[in-house]
């Protein structure tokens, strides 16, 4: 039923709004922004195709892409990777493994797709339990306070709001070369009915680097093309070194500074060609070349929402666009593309509208991680944004270990740390770490690099013992001192 709001106009004119805010897409940003904004009290109903368990590249699903077809199904073929390293661990611990290992690949499909189909059961009834009204469908913006959702039912209708968040998400993209469509993408990763023994991969972001790990740790051939000198563009360029080397100690082949230019279907499965010559048989092509804004079929042209170059909608630091009536969160935006990020966005959107708090989402130290094998995981700065921003000199402190285990499983892979310190004030600036657990570990860091700890306030902390953790409280020797020019400086 329609009920009456009042316009935030000159005129004070009342309109019957149906809903208070109506949200496009239930993934992290738009379930958090919808289910926050109906505990303040605001009448609220949000849109999502339905979720379809057996091809996760179909997009829909409550949770979004990192419930669906992104961070949780992957972490989750990531556990399973994982365990080939522990086994082969496993023998200088006094563990005998007897007969063939063998791995079931379609096992472990069936049971990451019982666990995200029970998670978007999870999401559903999260937003019925906060009074938000699901309507399954696709959601398009016919002018600033109307929705049109064509429902799964085939029937059409238009739903009237005083505010209309678009919290679409984004997509994977394509190179776009020939017989790009014999390519997947990470949605179709997740989901293949049969286990490639030969993979070629193509991309040197995180998506990229962790399903080399993924599938090189369930037996397949991994051959890992990207761009760059190293992987993992715009992370601190001595820890993507650390993660090749990493990864080519997990016998991944690599081909850096090497483009894939043409894909075709051959007996017995697919040939890759690189700019370099090279011809490489393979049973599946994933490109992992990035993300675009899904904006697509919003009709945000038609409304004079403004869009940047990429596609992604143009907000200002509050996330409202300029439609004063239509918001934007999460990935759809591509300002940070973090699920945490999406949900803070959300959050300090519903405190804006409906909490009676104007306030806007903090990006400072957000911390991330890399679930490669072994993982990477960092917050702040790196030590090259450092020395492009920082006034002073910066101090930098690294370490570089066994861990305790490896040292009595034998395998070669070493733990490296690294801080980031402002020469004058001591503030630690960034911190990274490359190594088991490191995601664990880092979360704790993030918090003290929030609260602007310095360097003297780590030295001052106890140590967890024995743990990898305590190495960042025990670094009391700086590597080197670095200028704002970058130069090296005597310590």
């Amino acid at each position: 039923m329609a009920r009456k709001m009042l316009v935030d106009g000159e005129d004070g004119t009342e309109i019957a709004y149906d809903y208070d805010l109506f949200t496009i897409g239930a993934g992290s940003g738009g379930v958090r922004a919808s289910r926050m904004s109906a505990s303040h009290g605001a009448k609220v109903a949000i849109c999502e195709l339905p979720f379809h368990p057996i091809s996760s590249d179909k997009l829909g699903g409550c949770g979004g892409t990192c419930v669906i077809r992104g961070c949780v199904p992957k972490k989750i073929l990531v556990y399973g990777a994982s365990f080939r390293g522990e086994f082969e661990d496993s023998k200088n611990f006094g563990w005998d493994v007897h007969g063939d290992i063998t791995f079931d690949w379609k096992r472990l499909i069936e049971n990451k797709t019982k666990e995200i189909t029970r998670l978007n059961g999870v999401y559903k009834r999260i937003l019925s339990g906060a009074g938000v009204t699901l309507y399954e469908g696709a959601g398009k913006i016919i002018d600033p306070h109307t929705v049109e959702v064509e429902l799964t039912t085939g029937e059409t209708n238009r739903f009237t709001a005083r505010h209309i968040l678009i919290a679409t998400g984004s997509r994977a993209a394509k190179l776009n070369i020939p017989g790009k469509e014999l390519a997947i993408t990470s949605d179709n990763a997740l989901s293949l009915e049969e286990f490639p023994r030969r993979s070629v991969i193509v991309g040197g972001g995180y998506i990229a680097v962790e399903f080399a790990g993924i599938y090189n740790g369930m037996g397949s051939k991994v051959d890992l093309f990207y761009r760059k000198e190293a992987p993992l563009r715009g992370f601190d360029d001595e820890m993507r070194d650390v993660v090749a080397k990493n990864l080519e100690g997990r016998a991944i082949n690599l081909h850096p500074k090497t483009n894939i230019v043409k894909i075709e279907r051959v007996e017995g499965g697919l040939k890759a060609y690189t700019d370099k010559g090279q011809e490489i048989e393979t049973d599946v092509v994933l490109m992992a070349v990035g993300r675009k804004p899904n904006t697509n079929g919003l009709n945000l042209s038609a409304v004079g929402v403004e869009l940047l170059k990429d596609g992604a909608v143009k907000v200002n630091e509050y996330s409202q666009t300029n439609i004063p009536s239509i918001w934007a969160v999460g990935d759809v935006t591509n300002r940070i593309n973090l699920t945490p990020v999406a949900l803070m966005e959300g959050t300090c959107l519903a405190k804006t509208l409906f909490g009676g708090q104007k306030m806007k989402p903090d990006y400072e130290n957000v911390p991330c991680a890399v679930f490669c094998i072994p993982p990477l995981s960092v917050v702040g700065m790196s030590e090259q944004e450092a020395i492009a921003k920082a006034k002073n000199d910066i101090l930098v402190f690294t370490s570089s270990f066994t861990p305790m285990k490896n040292t009595v499983s034998g395998r070669q892979e070493k733990t490296i740390m690294k801080l980031i310190v402002d020469a004058e004030t001591q503030v630690v600036l960034g911190a990274a770490m490359c190594g088991p657990d490191a995601p664990e570990i880092m979360q704790g860091i993030a918090v003290a690099l929030k609260c602007n700890a310095t360097k003297a306030q780590l030295d001052a902390t106890v140590g967890i013992h024995p743990s990898a953790a305590e190495e960042f409280v025990t670094m009391r020797t700086a590597t080197r001192r670095v200028s704002p020019d970058g130069q090296l400086k005597s310590i």
